[in-house]
């Protein structure tokens, strides 16, 4: 029987919420720049270099300050006005990218300066998203949660496919310093969706007294409740054996592949289309199996497809396989976000979504630094691949198990 059309694409309802929709516009707009970026900075250091190590290790170094700040950014968003922490963070990411294009326009760009500002970007990024997720979170009835999470992430990956393919293009018929300009243009979308927003939906929550009090109590809250403990568990181990593929397409295309930026392009939004797809499918496939199901389908799949992807023989194959895969890893941590956040209240929300973001950027951080250096010495394919496929047990293992923090998601 099929799905009705109502329902097949069911995630895009919440945009009936006027401000989930501004927020969700603002940062559609800001991402295109921002994967630009990422393309254009991940082609320069590859290139450089040569090495995968430095290409991973200058990624990873926008997720490192989340060791350290990532609870206390989750403990700031719910204690101060979260709109104006949003625009806090937006303004500095745009005074870093339009220090990168300034030296980039000048011949003074280094990869030196390139770590350095993407360092900042990560200090940024990681104090401000959580204010960002608990906007999110209050800005749809709790029943659209998992809905709003999902188109979320699908603007992410919008991004994920215009801004490689954009980028690309401006790379190719100019260089990498107008794509870091027109990145620095974009975070001007964030800033007039938030002047627009309603205070009710960035207001300031309940204070709860000091910020390390504030974070003490999300530990506490965290750690009490299973469901919470399996979904930042899962989040964690995800982050270190699957998420590196996100920064090494420039390796993959370009040292496996023997290929150029354009190449890159093609496995970014390849990753891309495939997450946006699941994104815009994912209501459906939650009235259908569950959110529970859905999660634990994930997981058990996500780790053979990495597998297969980079075990691929050429680059058509492999764009086919990490559509997969940007399919599979949107539903992994959309589900266990959505997990996070439906278990706490909305005061308690910045900081469960900033201890979920401290793993996911850790083991991030963990896995494809090392999954970078051990690539180089051991041959990267094989390296990536036995991470995927290690990650696979996991899933088997914690599906044997039964855990009820799976069982927990369905109440």
């Amino acid at each position: 029987m099929s799905t009705p059309p109502s329902s097949r694409w069911s995630s895009l309802r919440v945009l009936k919420h006027r401000d989930f929709a501004l927020l969700w516009g603002g940062a559609a707009l800001s991402n295109i720049g921002t994967w630009m970026e990422v393309l254009a900075l991940g082609v320069y250091v590859t290139k450089v270099t040569g090495r995968a190590e430095w290409t991973g290790g200058v990624a990873a170094l926008t997720f490192l300050p989340a060791i350290v700040l990532s609870p206390l950014g989750g403990a700031l968003g719910d204690r101060f006005d979260r709109r104006r922490a949003v625009g806090m963070g937006a303004l500095v990411q745009m005074a870093l990218a339009g220090t990168l294009a300034a030296l980039a326009f000048s011949g003074r760009l280094t990869v030196q300066w390139v770590a350095v500002i993407s360092f900042l970007n990560g200090c940024a990024v990681t104090l401000f998203t959580p204010a960002y997720s608990a906007m999110i979170a209050v800005s749809v009835p709790k029943e659209d949660l998992h809905s709003a999470l999902s188109l979320n992430a699908a603007q992410n990956n919008l991004g994920r496919i215009c801004g490689p393919a954009l980028g690309a293009l401006v790379i190719a018929h100019a260089d990498v310093s107008w794509a870091l300009l027109l990145n620095t243009l974009s975070f001007g979308a964030v800033l007039l969706s938030l002047t627009r927003v309603r205070a009710t939906a960035a207001g300031k929550t309940a204070d709860f007294g000091g910020l390390w009090a504030g974070i003490v109590q999300g530990l506490r809250v965290a750690r009490a409740d299973e469901a919470l403990v399996v979904a930042l568990g899962g989040t964690l181990a995800i982050a270190v054996c699957i998420a590196p593929f996100t920064a090494l397409a420039p390796v993959m295309a370009i040292q496996v592949f023997q290929l150029d930026a354009g190449a890159t392009s093609v496995l970014v939004t390849a990753q891309g289309v495939g997450s946006l797809l699941a994104a815009l499918g994912a209501g459906a496939l939650t009235d259908r199996l569950g959110k529970g199901r859905l999660l634990e389908v994930a997981l058990l799949l996500i780790g053979p497809t990495a597998a297969a992807y980079w075990l691929s023989p050429s680059l058509p194959v492999a764009a086919v396989a990490v559509m997969a895969l940007g399919a599979l890893y949107m539903l992994t941590l959309t589900g266990l976000s959505a997990l996070c956040l439906t278990r706490v209240s909305n005061e308690l929300q910045a900081r469960i979504a900033s201890l979920s973001a401290m793993l996911l950027f850790v083991g991030f951080t963990l896995g494809v630094w090392v999954q970078g250096a051990l690539g180089d010495r051991w041959g990267i394919r094989w390296v990536t691949a036995s991470a995927a496929l290690g990650f696979f047990v996991l899933a088997v293992l914690l599906r044997a198990l039964r855990s009820r923090g799976f069982a927990a998601f369905e109440v």
